[in-house]
Protein backbone atom coordinates (compact mmCIF):
# COMPACT_ATOMS: atom_id res chain seq x y z
CA UNK A 1 0.00 0.00 0.00
CA UNK A 2 2.04 3.16 -1.51
CA UNK A 3 0.30 6.53 -0.54
CA UNK A 4 -1.02 8.47 -3.24
CA UNK A 5 -2.01 11.97 -3.57
CA UNK A 6 -4.97 11.88 -1.72
CA UNK A 7 -3.45 9.67 1.15
CA UNK A 8 -0.51 10.95 3.74
CA UNK A 9 1.37 9.01 6.01
CA UNK A 10 1.63 9.99 9.58
CA UNK A 11 3.26 8.65 12.28
CA UNK A 12 2.14 7.35 15.20
CA UNK A 13 3.66 10.18 17.49
CA UNK A 14 1.63 12.67 14.66
CA UNK A 15 -1.39 10.52 15.70
CA UNK A 16 -1.03 11.07 19.72
CA UNK A 17 -0.45 14.73 18.63
CA UNK A 18 -3.70 15.02 16.55
CA UNK A 19 -5.95 13.23 18.63
CA UNK A 20 -5.18 15.22 22.09
CA UNK A 21 -5.34 18.30 19.88
CA UNK A 22 -8.69 17.40 19.21
CA UNK A 23 -9.89 15.91 22.22
CA UNK A 24 -8.59 19.42 23.76
CA UNK A 25 -10.52 20.96 21.54
CA UNK A 26 -13.63 18.72 22.15
CA UNK A 27 -13.51 17.64 25.10
CA UNK A 28 -14.38 14.45 24.09
CA UNK A 29 -13.31 11.53 21.30
CA UNK A 30 -15.31 8.98 19.60
CA UNK A 31 -14.56 5.37 20.88
CA UNK A 32 -12.49 4.85 17.92
CA UNK A 33 -10.52 7.83 18.60
CA UNK A 34 -10.27 6.99 22.14
CA UNK A 35 -9.10 3.44 20.82
CA UNK A 36 -6.48 5.13 18.45
CA UNK A 37 -5.22 7.55 21.42
CA UNK A 38 -4.70 4.80 24.16
CA UNK A 39 -2.63 2.84 21.55
CA UNK A 40 -0.26 6.40 20.18
CA UNK A 41 -0.11 6.64 24.30
CA UNK A 42 1.25 3.57 24.99
CA UNK A 43 3.42 2.76 21.68
CA UNK A 44 4.31 5.93 20.49
CA UNK A 45 8.15 5.64 21.62
CA UNK A 46 9.76 9.08 20.19
CA UNK A 47 8.83 12.79 19.92
CA UNK A 48 7.75 13.88 16.40
CA UNK A 49 10.47 15.62 15.82
CA UNK A 50 12.42 12.84 16.31
CA UNK A 51 10.48 10.51 14.30
CA UNK A 52 10.01 13.18 11.10
CA UNK A 53 14.10 13.13 11.02
CA UNK A 54 14.55 9.86 11.36
CA UNK A 55 12.02 8.71 8.65
CA UNK A 56 14.59 11.37 6.25
CA UNK A 57 17.30 9.71 7.66
CA UNK A 58 15.46 6.43 6.41
CA UNK A 59 14.26 7.78 3.06
CA UNK A 60 18.25 8.41 2.28
CA UNK A 61 18.61 4.67 2.16
CA UNK A 62 18.07 4.18 -1.56
CA UNK A 63 16.46 0.93 -1.17
CA UNK A 64 13.24 2.16 1.11
CA UNK A 65 9.64 3.23 -0.08
CA UNK A 66 8.13 6.04 2.27
CA UNK A 67 5.45 3.65 3.76
CA UNK A 68 8.59 0.97 5.40
CA UNK A 69 10.21 4.12 6.49
CA UNK A 70 7.60 5.09 8.18
CA UNK A 71 6.60 1.27 9.37
CA UNK A 72 10.35 1.41 10.48
CA UNK A 73 9.75 4.47 12.69
CA UNK A 74 6.22 3.25 14.35
CA UNK A 75 7.98 0.17 15.33
CA UNK A 76 11.08 1.10 16.18
CA UNK A 77 13.20 -2.36 15.13
CA UNK A 78 15.86 -3.13 17.84
CA UNK A 79 17.14 -6.78 16.36
CA UNK A 80 17.88 -8.15 13.07
CA UNK A 81 14.41 -10.23 13.50
CA UNK A 82 12.39 -6.86 14.24
CA UNK A 83 13.69 -5.84 10.91
CA UNK A 84 13.09 -9.65 9.21
CA UNK A 85 9.47 -9.48 10.94
CA UNK A 86 8.65 -5.75 9.12
CA UNK A 87 9.57 -7.16 5.68
CA UNK A 88 8.39 -10.39 6.06
CA UNK A 89 5.90 -9.94 3.63
CA UNK A 90 7.61 -7.42 1.46
CA UNK A 91 8.50 -8.49 -2.00
CA UNK A 92 12.15 -6.96 -1.08
CA UNK A 93 14.60 -9.33 0.63
CA UNK A 94 17.21 -6.89 2.97
CA UNK A 95 20.87 -7.95 2.75
CA UNK A 96 22.38 -8.07 5.84
CA UNK A 97 24.22 -4.73 5.00
CA UNK A 98 20.90 -2.74 4.66
CA UNK A 99 19.52 -4.44 7.70
CA UNK A 100 22.56 -2.95 9.49
CA UNK A 101 22.12 0.21 7.88
CA UNK A 102 18.45 0.33 9.45
CA UNK A 103 19.06 -0.52 12.60
CA UNK A 104 22.04 2.40 12.99
CA UNK A 105 19.67 4.40 11.97
CA UNK A 106 17.04 3.89 14.42
CA UNK A 107 19.56 3.61 17.00
CA UNK A 108 20.66 7.18 16.40
CA UNK A 109 16.90 8.10 17.33
CA UNK A 110 15.82 5.48 20.00
CA UNK A 111 18.30 5.00 22.99
CA UNK A 112 16.78 2.32 25.14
Amino acid sequence: MESNDNTKLVSLSEVKNILKKVEKERKELSYEQRIALDHAQKFAQLTVSKVKSMIKDLLNLDFLSEIHAYRIANLIPKTVDDVKTIFAKERITLDDNKIKKILETVNKYYIE
